[in-house]
């Protein structure tokens, strides 16, 4: 899949529609590309222009003088096929059509004429009607909002606004992307070539996918398949009901399918499913930072009760052990921490927790076989943690997830703390605990003769 590389490691790129007007797409994609420092060569195109942000600007891209490998195409949809064919002619192999107005609205006459011209070129192209694309580690920001980070999960998605903030949320919390793509319509480039690219990528750890169909689902099922054997991929399926099936037609006139058998297909390729765009970003985010789990065995250590309960009650609905610790793990830690320490599991340090605490338990439980993974709860303002645990996280070969809650200021910088050491910190523990789930539902189909 080396041909997509035109599209996410182009060396040069020609916005077509590239506009002096601040607030218009052709300006803000043109700025963005600029102001993430691309690596490449960037030509604006616009017929009225000389100059555009600095740069030389083309009346057409048959004018540019150099080779490109990638046109961004944000002009009138009317406009878009003949624009193609220039490209072709000029033999530019990639294209991202930004512009809408073409099978989604009715124009089917357009949209297949769109799909002759790249055909007939042998383009590859992402889109029409999308959101573009990033590959922060080359400032290839070719797309909107402005998102610099790189990182290891790639993303794949069918909503521009869920691929915005997926990348946010992974900007936010110092976990950062690879590449990322904002499908649209889809009428060339799929999640099955997007599979295969991503999964042959070293800069790529973990595939984050929003779909709401697939054209040629056997290709995708085989694609998947054989990547999944090395690099999770983790799936929200969009249009799970007969209404939301008729919502995704209306959204980029995909066929939704029965989900039935996608959830068929999705457990025959060993791909994670979930039911949310928070835990795909969640369980995306615990693969790019975590060790996988060799076992379902789960520790909770918390100084939260409420917590501590919702975390046993979510892990038992996943299908994960909360085993309580061993007479030898409770008489050593029982001469290292104070009486009022509820050495179960939960193991309850309470309300008077401290992060000496958290050391001396976490320590004591790693040096055991007990537990193949660890939720670490702190609530209410517990200051020090990063410092006192963060390297225990990091050396440890079981997953440590941390959930930071109601601790104000104190836990905002403890986040923050964490973050910049690559460990991950959850909202609450209901999240993490999904999330570490779905990494040991994934080690359990890798592991199982298929």
């Amino acid at each position: 899949m080396k041909e997509l590389d035109c599209i996410f490691n182009a060396k040069s790129v020609a916005v077509i529609g590239a506009s002096r007007t601040p607030g218009k797409l052709g300006y803000e994609i043109l700025k963005n590309i600029i102001d993430a420092n691309y690596s490449g060569k960037l030509y604006p195109v616009n017929p009225k222009a000389d100059e555009i942000l600095g740069l030389k600007a083309y009346k057409s891209v048959t004018e540019i003088p150099e080779p490109v490998d990638l046109a961004v195409i944000v002009i009138p949809a009317r406009f878009v096929p003949d624009t193609v064919r220039e490209c072709g002619k000029k033999g530019i192999r990639g294209i991202v059509v930004i512009s809408g107005g073409f099978g989604e609205v009715g124009n089917k006459e357009l949209e297949d004429d769109l799909v002759k011209a790249v055909k007939e070129y042998g383009i590859r192209m992402i889109g029409p009607n999308c959101q573009g694309i990033n590959n922060p580690k080359i400032g290839l920001n070719a797309s909107w909002p402005m998102i610099k980070a790189p990182g290891v999960i790639s993303i794949a998605s069918q909503s521009g606004t869920f691929f915005a903030t997926l990348q946010m949320w992974a900007k936010d919390d110092n976990v950062g992307v690879s590449k990322c793509a904002a499908l649209g319509n889809k009428l060339d480039v799929d999640f099955d070539d997007l599979v295969e690219y991503y999964g042959a990528d070293p800069d790529t750890k973990v595939i984050a996918i929003y779909m709401e169909g697939v054209r040629n689902g056997k290709r995708f099922v085989d694609a998947a398949r054989k990547v999944t054997k090395n690099k999770p991929v983790i799936v929200l399926k969009g249009g799970r009901t007969e209404l939301g099936a008729r919502a995704v037609a209306s959204h980029t006139r995909s066929l939704a399918g029965k989900d039935q058998i996608f959830d068929a297909a999705f457990i025959r390729s060993r791909i994670i499913r979930v039911q949310d765009l928070e835990e795909l970003y969640d369980t995306a985010k615990a693969f790019a930072t975590l060790p996988i789990p060799k076992g379902n065995r789960l520790l909770i250590v918390t100084s939260s009760g409420g917590s501590g309960i919702l975390a046993t009650d979510e892990a038992s609905e996943r299908g994960l052990d909360v085993p309580l610790p061993s007479e030898s793990l409770v008489n050593i830690l029982k001469e290292k921490v104070p009486d009022y320490v509820i050495l179960r599991n939960p193991l309850d340090l309470t309300g008077n927790a401290y992060s000496e605490l958290y050391q001396i338990v976490l320590s004591e439980a790693l040096k055991t076989d007990e537990y193949d993974a660890v939720v670490a709860i702190f609530g209410d303002p517990i200051s020090g943690a990063a410092d006192l645990i963060g390297s225990i996280v990091k050396q440890s070969t079981i997953p440590i997830a941390i959930v930071y809650l109601g601790g104000g200021d104190v836990q905002f910088e403890e986040k923050k703390k964490f973050e910049s050491m690559g460990i991950p910190v959850y909202p609450t523990a209901e999240r993490a605990v999904r999330a570490l789930a779905n990494m040991v539902k994934y080690s359990q189909l890798i592991t199982k003769k298929q």
